[in-house]
């Protein structure tokens, strides 16, 4: 005898055995436990009683997370929940049966933040999924039919208090696997366990972690992140002063494959003012990533955060650049220490590269240091110096690095205390003189060439993250210039919008620039003196081409990031000046430059090659100048290879210019 039994019914049976049911079944909604719960009568649902459509699931899932149901089981239908965007709710557990599948809708996620799960400004909740994943398709948000973003993410929690994400994989984002974010300024992310995760071939991170107090990521693994920068496992880079990485652990972790670092800490965005920082990574270990760990911070007395970050036990195996990076961290900054930690096989193509790589940036005014590195072990089998220092600043210099390396080579143990001595002869820095910068404000400028307008082509004078270019123009005149906005590697880009400021502040043009396209940009000049190109192409590049007027490039603001400009420039040394300086810098190793100086005769005065950590080209003259024009010759170097390098003009105007007659010098 054959008993036909109600949905409901059947459900229930289905709750109890743990069978299967096909997607047909739940093609009907169980209004009866959806009052239930409604009514408070019910405190753990079913998603599917709120129906099930394999072709999109979406109003269903979201109608059941909406319930406020204080367990929600997200049931293994046999077929994938395909949906758009879903918003998380306070005060609820969400299990996702093992087997279950939540999958992005194809061809939904348009908008460049949409993310396949977001709770903002939420509390207590619980994503338990052990054997169940989240999966969104990467390769279609990088092709045509998307703009370019990078916070298309799996799981966005955003101000949230006592999240619990466990045994979840994460998969194929647009941006990250996981984000904490803030969703109110000031708000941060508290009490947050990560446990028991995979987060597997995400688009910008496996973790991104922007502000957190109390984080726990444990035993959960971040793997083959590729598509933009910084492509890292897990990145800790807050955005503003007030955002907070308080009480933060890693225990038992994996980062593998990552195309960028595997335990990224950035945070020259926090300072003096911030809270301090707390991170400890213990037992984790990095595989196969580009660099083990990377830390940067900022290196004056308002810059640099306070706090402590500690490694123990942790083991960063064959990356493919150094393992240990450490760039800005100033001695009085926060503590920074290594514990029974290990370096093993680093860089093993690249043997110009030490495993452990400290240096600052241009703009460092303290020594670096205030390092501990314990008793750390370097296993490597090529010949060369374990650590390196890296000085862009010049003169800066580093102290307090203390430890011990067991340095491992052909079945050898050396150990080596780091003495002074020795770090001494691994990590030589230049002593430079300081000549001060000559500061453009309340200067007027005009053309060294008198007359005509000479018209100009800076192309070749490509610069990275800022425009640092000024044009001179008399009141009335037209003006016109193109903007080359480049690609660098495979960073993105989108339009952007160029401004050209008056003398005065006013703004005189406004552009929209396509990414990987020139502009032309056109407006009559409503004051004379100089006028300010503001346009920010961030990690690719950016030129001015043919010009109606002259262009000089300025290092007003501090050095000119330079990207693989190979040519001449030209510089002013005004009358009466008797010393000035040129200060070059590559970007670290493998990126240097080769720089020769020229007197007014064009005689070679000072030449120098590979130019990676800063060097100054130190001038005095015998007698003071009449007013004279200098040149400076950009090639390529010998030893390595080029692409981003950086100058600085001392004691004289700023300003380099692609011919003698488009230079600009003080009025007067």
């Amino acid at each position: 005898m054959r008993v036909s039994l109600p949905l409901a019914v059947t459900l229930a049976i289905c709750v109890t055995v743990g069978c299967i049911m096909s997607p047909a079944a739940f093609s009907q909604v169980n209004q009866q436990a959806i009052d239930d719960v409604a009514d408070g009568k019910l405190t753990e649902a079913k998603a599917s009683w709120w129906g099930f459509d394999e072709t999109e699931a979406t109003a269903a899932l979201q109608a059941a997370i909406d319930s406020g149901v204080p367990r929600l089981i997200v049931d293994n239908v046999g077929k994938p929940w395909i949906v758009d965007k879903m918003t998380l709710v306070s005060n609820q557990q969400i299990v996702f049966e093992e087997g279950v599948e939540v999958v992005a809708k194809k061809g939904a996620f348009k908008g460049k933040t949409d993310s396949l799960l977001t709770a903002s400004l939420k509390q207590n909740i619980i994503l338990y999924g052990y054997g169940a994943t989240l999966r969104m398709h990467r390769a279609d948000y990088d092709g045509p039919a998307y703009e370019k973003a990078e916070w298309r993410h799996c799981l966005s929690i955003r101000s949230c208090t006592n999240v619990q994400v466990l045994g979840l994989t994460l998969a194929e984002s647009g941006g990250d696997g996981i984000y904490l974010g803030a969703g109110q300024a000031g708000v941060t992310n508290k009490d947050i366990v990560i446990q028991d995760v995979l987060c597997d071939r995400n688009y910008r991170q496996g973790i991104s972690v922007i502000t957190a107090e109390n984080l726990l990521i444990e035993n959960t693994i971040m793997r083959d992140t590729g598509g933009t920068a910084p492509q890292a496992g897990i990145d800790f880079e807050p955005n503003l002063t007030t955002e907070r990485l308080v009480n933060c652990v890693m225990r038992d972790c994996t980062t593998q494959g990552n195309v960028g670092v595997g335990y990224a800490i950035y945070i020259p965005t926090l300072d003096a003012s911030s809270e301090d920082v707390s991170l400890r990574f213990e037992n984790c270990r990095s595989i196969g990533d580009s660099s083990g760990t990377f830390l940067a911070t900022g290196n004056t007395e308002q810059a640099a955060v306070g706090g402590s970050i500690e490694y123990v036990n942790c083991r960063f195996e064959s990356p493919a650049n150094s393992a240990i990076q450490v760039r800005g961290k100033p001695v009085g900054g926060l503590k920074l220490s290594f514990e029974g930690c290990a370096a093993v096989d680093p860089a093993p193509e690249k043997p110009g590269i030490a495993p452990i790589q400290f240096s600052v940036g241009a703009e460092a005014e303290r020594p670096f240091g205030g390092i501990s590195l314990g008793e750390l072990t370097v296993k490597d089998e090529i010949d060369r110096v374990p650590m390196a220092f890296n000085d862009m600043a010049g003169g800066i210099g580093w102290r307090d690095i203390t430890g011990r390396l067991l340095l491992e080579r052909e079945g050898q143990v050396s150990q080596l205390e780091l003495t002074v001595e020795r770090l001494r002869e691994w990590m030589p820095f230049n002593e430079m003189r300081l000549i001060p910068r000559l500061k453009m404000e309340d200067v007027a400028f005009v053309p060294v060439a008198e007359g005509a307008v000479q018209p100009c082509d800076l192309k070749m004078a490509r610069t990275r993250r800022s425009s640092p270019f000024v044009l001179y123009a008399e009141e009335g005149q037209e003006v016109a210039f193109t903007l080359n906005y480049g690609q660098v590697g495979k960073y993105s880009g989108d339009t952007a919008t160029v401004k050209v400021l008056a003398p005065s502040g006013a703004e005189a043009a406004k552009a929209d620039c396509p990414f990987m396209q020139q502009t032309q940009v056109r407006f009559t000049a409503p004051e004379t003196g100089l006028y300010r190109i503001d346009f920010n192409p961030g990690g690719n590049s950016v030129s001015i081409g043919e010009c109606s007027h002259p262009v000089n490039v300025t290092a007003e603001k501090g050095a000119i990031p330079f990207y693989f400009a190979l040519g001449r420039l030209y510089l002013y040394v005004p009358e009466g000046a008797t010393e000035f300086g040129v200060k070059v810098f590559g970007q670290g190793p493998g990126e240097a430059v080769k720089v020769g100086l020229y007197n007014p005769e064009g005689e070679l005065v000072q030449e120098q090659d590979n130019i990676v950590q800063a060097y100054l080209f130190d001038v005095t003259l015998d007698e003071p100048s009449k007013g004279e024009t200098w040149m400076l010759e950009f090639s390529r170097p010998t030893g390595t290879t080029m692409e981003d390098f950086s100058v600085d003009i001392l004691g004289i105007p700023p300003l380099l210019a692609p011919s003698p007659e488009t230079l600009l010098k003080p009025a007067g």
